[in-house]
């Protein structure tokens, strides 16, 4: 057939050639010179070479492209074009009181502690406590008077346990926690968001401050700055993610300072502030030290000694360890109201009674 067109169809492989004869080879032509397929795009080029490293075959990968980020743009709009955000801004309380500040303590809550009647008196768990807690700090600062600042204050152990080991991390003390960590530090944040967004519809400003106690060493850390992330756009609240153990804050004449107390006591409270805050101490008349940590009331220094100290009640019950040891003290939550110039001027307290069908006796199965 000679070097002549190949047969339709196929096409020339080899020519061999002697003495004038020539041996023609012939294969089956391939396709059409290739085109990316419409909607492809060239994924990679794979080759198979020789020795020489020429091309003995090439393979071509493709894939199909992608939306166009024009539609999923129009997409998403049509799918939020009715939605409506679950944050709704809180509007500021029209008439407030300048000249007031609003303290609300939020010490040793112990979310995620579990009671049991029949042991200690009380049952107690996650869900009892959001309800209770969540009821009785609303109640205190819907009581209060309409301030210009209100200042949110963690005072220590807002957790019972502080990870999934569920023990004290100074002493190894096994405690009686309900729920994994997880859930426990979720209602912790809700209950945090439920008190701060009551005190921005009772007052203009908010301030505030999570301080870590022996029990929630970590977690305290992580709900402030959690606190610091929700309210990021919320310009009426000031979230204070400052590491120390110790908070104060000047108010006109009065100079406030707290700490949990497990690692200084009460009494000791007005010589640190007088030092840590000369500056504060000589410009004020009245001096206030809040303690928590023991969960129960007490007052260690007197308004003659130029500071008063005092440690606050928790809301929650005894655990079986305390209540076995026979410690004894009052469950409240409350509020202090401060003028500017004449200190102290009111304060709201809630005692935490509890519903009965939270405590009702146990039946036991025949």
């Amino acid at each position: 057939m000679g070097t002549k067109p190949a047969v339709e169809g196929f096409a020339i492989k080899s020519i061999s050639s002697r003495e004038g004869d020539a041996w023609i080879k012939q294969s089956k032509a391939h396709g059409e010179e290739f085109e990316l397929p419409a909607g492809h795009t060239l994924r990679g080029i794979s080759a198979l070479v020789d020795a020489e490293g020429r091309v003995i075959q090439e393979w071509r990968k493709t894939r199909a492209d992608g939306p166009d980020p024009l539609e999923i743009t129009e997409t998403i709009k049509a799918a939020f074009a009715n939605y409506q955000s679950e944050h709704v801004a809180i509007e500021p309380p029209e008439d407030v009181e300048t000249s007031l500040l609003t303290l609300i303590p939020c010490n040793d809550w112990h979310v995620n502690l579990m009671t049991w009647r029949r042991e200690t008196g009380e049952n107690w768990d996650l869900k009892i406590a959001e309800r209770v807690i969540g009821r009785g700090i609303e109640d205190a600062i819907l009581r209060s008077p309409a301030a210009g600042t209100a200042i949110v204050l963690g005072g220590g152990d807002l957790t019972h346990a502080d990870n999934n080991e569920n023990r004290t991390a100074r002493s190894g003390n096994a405690l009686d926690v309900d729920g994994r960590y997880q859930k426990g530090i979720e209602v912790a944040c809700r209950l945090k968001v439920r008190t701060i967004n009551a005190a921005l519809h009772r007052n203009r400003s908010v301030i505030v401050r999570v301080l870590p106690g022996n029990h929630d060493e970590h977690t305290a850390v992580a709900v402030a700055y959690f606190l610091l992330a929700w309210y990021r756009n919320e310009p009426r609240v000031t979230v204070d993610v400052d590491a120390s153990l110790f908070f104060y804050h000047r108010f006109g004449s009065v100079l406030l300072a707290a700490t949990h107390g497990h690692t200084v006591k009460l009494k000791d409270m007005p010589q640190i502030m007088a030092h840590r805050r000369a500056e504060d101490w000589g410009a004020t008349r009245f001096r206030y030290c809040h303690g928590f940590h023991i969960h129960h009331h007490s007052k260690t220094a007197s308004e003659g000694g130029g500071v008063i100290c005092e440690s606050h009640q928790a809301p929650i019950p005894q655990d079986a360890w305390h209540f076995g040891a026979g410690f004894l003290s009052g469950r409240s939550v409350q509020t202090i109201t401060y003028h500017r110039d004449f200190g102290e001027v009111s304060r709201v307290r809630v005692a935490m009674l509890d519903a009965a069908n939270d405590n009702e006796p146990t039946k036991l199965a025949a």
